[in-house]
């Protein structure tokens, strides 16, 4: 399957290598001279503007965009839907807020255009080999494109979720579910860093990772970020909140639907850009980990 892909940024450029790797055809295309370079440089087929894009495309045309939510995906959608045509497929693979996407399907739809909402999961790990994507939008749509999914995404690792809408959605529950498992992890070895033993962090976090109830990919993750840095000593305690864990909040809200672990990790979040944590630098390092995020440091 030859497609568009715009945006390649850390997990753009991963997912881009995953498809090539898997015997699909992306075409990147970005602003940044630098992540053209790096494409070409691995073999992949780079476009310098939309309409280079498009001209690179069979009918009917599929581009994945994988941009910062809001105004940037804004700006993208609107430019697909006065140069796609009917029948072509959309794809937004980024963090956008569930109604973000219902508004850039209804506008698709005046148009004819086909979208697709795709909640993106796994981090740059899981965008480069076995991915992890939630899937929103017309059924006939997903089964056109869903060879791509099938070769990119771990082993049950992709789902069809419903309307367009729903797959963001869900992206951001299963994000605001993220926030309350990081902070329990940053919680837990904040406690033994203060306690009157002398724990070794990485060596706690390998033993939990083997057989324990609380083995997960995060505790891993949190092996790895202690292997290079035993107490997160280079690190600030400061949690940079993307927004889904507020969306997530803001939702529940709505719906009375109590949501105490989410809501109190959200909170400590913003807590954490005042007062330095232990708990902050494990979830800091944890984010740096699957995602690529920035860390502040001492």
């Amino acid at each position: 399957m030859k497609l568009g892909l715009i945006g390649l940024g850390k997990m753009g450029m991963n997912l881009a290598l995953n498809m090539q790797d898997n015997g699909h055809t992306p075409v990147g295309m970005d602003l940044n001279p630098t992540n053209l370079s790096t494409a070409s440089a691995h073999g992949l087929a780079t476009a310098t503007d939309l309409t280079n894009l498009l001209d690179q495309l069979p009918t009917p045309r599929i581009v994945w965009i994988m941009v910062p939510a809001g105004k940037a995906t804004n700006s993208v959608i609107e430019q697909l839907a006065q140069t796609l045509s009917a029948g072509d497929i959309v794809l937004d693979g980024g963090n956008s807020h569930y109604q973000d996407s219902i508004r850039h399907g209804e506008l698709l739809a005046s148009h004819h255009i086909n979208f697709l909402d795709v909640g993106t999961s796994g981090g740059q790990a899981g965008a480069r080999h076995d991915g992890n994507f939630m899937i929103g939008g017309d059924l006939a749509t997903f089964q056109v494109v869903e060879p791509l999914f099938k070769a990119i995404a771990a082993p049950d690792g992709y789902l069809y979720t419903g309307p367009v809408g729903s797959g963001h959605y869900l992206k951001m529950v299963h994000n605001g579910i993220e926030y309350g498992m990081m902070a329990a992890i940053g919680e837990g070895f904040d406690v033994l860093q203060h306690s009157q033993f002398t724990y070794d962090n990485a060596a706690v976090a390998k033993m939990w990772n083997n057989g324990s109830v609380i083995r997960s990919w995060l505790m891993g993750l949190a092996q790895d970020a202690f292997s290079k840095d035993g107490n997160l000593d280079d690190i600030k305690g400061v949690m940079h909140s993307s927004g889904e864990g507020r969306w997530t909040l803001d939702t529940a809200l709505d719906q009375q639907v109590a949501t105490p672990v989410i809501a109190m990790a959200l909170m400590m979040r913003y807590r954490s850009e005042t007062d330095d944590t232990f708990t902050g630098k494990v979830v800091a390092a944890l984010r740096n980990e699957f995602g690529g995020h920035a860390v502040d440091h001492e």
